[in-house]
């Protein structure tokens, strides 16, 4: 069965973003990446900086868990909940319009795997790739600056992983709760995308 719906999770610096464009191009699917950011922005007043860092970091227990946000207006009616609950409620709804609209789409990241584990048609792959390969990528993409380079991948996987532990109890980048696991430092990013267009098809 043609699977409607890919989510594709990824090691900081893998291409995982990449390769899920480029499927989507090829599949002619939907793709969602910030665009998640931009429309909880827009429902909960929230600045899309604000989100983005809080979809990937473990909820604290300082006063800014709570709602504000220097960067932005605050958000209406919260229901008691953390700005990190209320984010998380609100990105989930998201993915969940998304996945019920009937049009194929790619979604990357946001824990999206979880969120749709009780649909039918959804694909989840998890990227990954060895510390050289990424170390190499991040600085021609991102460039370089006053922190390593495995340091800033360290610290940015380890932010993702601690989000995704505290929201859905399981462990992020462990192959058994992903349909495929693929190492794009060895086969390849044109390979990752030949291969999951194959199983999505």
């Amino acid at each position: 069965m043609a699977k409607k719906i890919i989510t594709v999770s990824r090691q900081f610096g893998s291409g995982g973003r990449t390769i899920a464009k480029e499927l989507a191009k090829r599949l002619d699917y939907d793709y969602y990446d910030k665009e998640i950011i931009e429309s909880v922005a827009e429902k909960t007043g929230f600045s899309e900086q604000f989100i983005a860092e809080k979809g990937e970091r473990s909820p604290g227990k300082t006063i800014f868990s709570y709602g504000f946000d220097t960067g932005s207006m605050m958000p209406g009616v919260m229901y008691g909940m953390s700005a990190n609950d209320y984010i998380w409620t609100e990105q989930s709804k998201f993915i969940r319009q998304i996945a019920d609209s009937g049009k194929p789409c790619v979604i990357v990241g946001r824990s999206a795997d979880y969120i749709l584990r009780e649909y039918d048609d959804v694909l989840n792959a998890f990227i990954c790739a060895d510390m050289e390969f990424r170390k190499k990528r991040v600085v021609e993409i991102y460039g370089e600056t006053d922190v390593k380079p495995e340091k800033r991948i360290a610290d940015k996987d380890k932010r993702r992983a601690l989000n995704h532990k505290f929201f859905t109890d399981l462990e992020w980048g462990f192959a058994p709760n992903y349909d495929i696991c693929l190492n794009s430092g060895k086969i390849g990013l044109e390979r990752c995308v030949d291969i999951l267009e194959e199983l999505a098809r």
